[in-house]
């Protein structure tokens, strides 16, 4: 029987109404979608200054550029 803790508030898991037990596996799973798309978010933001860096390697010397 897993405990689980939401609020400072421990709750046997076990003896959850079907209802929360059906809550707590929704909250679960847009946890981990969350933590997916963060992922996703690194690896965007990983590129886009990769890419900035190519761009600025292809400028003609002299000229700048500045990203937001």
């Amino acid at each position: 029987m897993p405990i689980i803790k939401i609020d400072n508030k421990d709750y046997d898991s076990d003896s959850l109404s079907t209802e929360a037990k059906q809550q707590l596996q929704m909250l679960s799973i847009t946890e981990q979608e969350i933590n997916r798309l963060q992922a996703q978010l690194a690896i965007a933001q990983t590129a886009r200054i990769s890419y900035a860096n190519a761009l600025k390697s292809a400028l003609p010397v002299g000229d700048t550029i500045k990203f937001s």
